[in-house]
């Protein structure tokens, strides 16, 4: 009887580390999902990589990736003051977010010498950096609606409820290296062929890249206004 009740215990215990295993996969995966639709910041993270070389996307990417888990850590620790803030005013923080996305697109299609700086990635490359880092974690940050997918993620994972602490912490660590290798492989990509374009061609890539990035800031600042209208109405 001994025998059977320690082999119950054992299964037991192989059960709730398969799950808990596959949940943090399920993290890893969730760090992916949330970086991989191609929206502003994936197309700023391409232009800057294009222009200013990997290292400039990387960093953009990277900030993209803290704005993800700082999310990602409202919606696991359960904050609803902030949640219900961002429920109760999405309409009006979409229109702020699409109209600072609007702002970059017309900088950047104005700015015909933004296609320099593929000559210039040796200059300040620090403050540069810091630079790409911050512009990319705010661009981020400027979509809380995010969060709306962050939810089903994590119930689909079963991410972090009932987990014990060293593996949520895990957790979070994997959805911000899921995002950071996706991050990585995009800019490295991208990088391969940056190579093969000249001053020229960089500047083209800005009017192209600015223009549907505009294209989408003014969808989502139309959407956004309609709908803030039509629920103070």
């Amino acid at each position: 009887m001994d025998i059977f009740i320690n082999f119950a215990h054992c299964l037991f215990a192989v059960m709730i580390m398969v799950s808990i295993l596959t949940t943090l996969l399920g993290c890893f995966l969730t760090g992916i999902i949330l970086s991989a639709p191609m929206g502003p910041i994936g197309i700023l993270c391409i232009q800057r990589t294009l222009n200013k070389g990997r290292e400039s996307g990387l960093y953009t990417g990277v900030g993209a990736s803290l704005s993800d888990l700082f999310y990602c850590l409202l919606s696991g620790l359960g904050i609803s003051i902030v949640t219900d803030f961002i429920d109760g005013h999405k309409d009006l923080l979409q229109v702020i977010g699409s109209a600072i996305l609007l702002i970059y697109a017309i900088y950047l299609i104005v700015k015909r010498n933004t296609a320099a700086n593929i000559k210039e990635t040796n200059l300040d490359k620090k403050e540069t950096h810091y630079r790409d880092l911050v512009s990319g974690f705010a661009f981020t940050l400027s979509n809380p609606l995010i969060i709306f997918l962050i939810f089903p993620l994590f119930a689909r994972f079963g991410f972090p409820a009932g987990l014990p602490w060293p593996a949520i912490f895990i957790g979070y660590v994997l959805i911000f290296t899921g995002a950071l290798c996706w991050w990585t492989m995009i800019t490295y990509l991208v990088n391969k062929v940056r190579k093969h374009f000249n001053i020229r061609s960089m500047w083209i890539i800005n009017i192209i890249i600015g223009t549907i990035i505009l294209i989408l800031s003014l969808y989502g600042l139309v959407s956004g206004i309609q709908s803030f209208i039509a629920t103070q109405g």
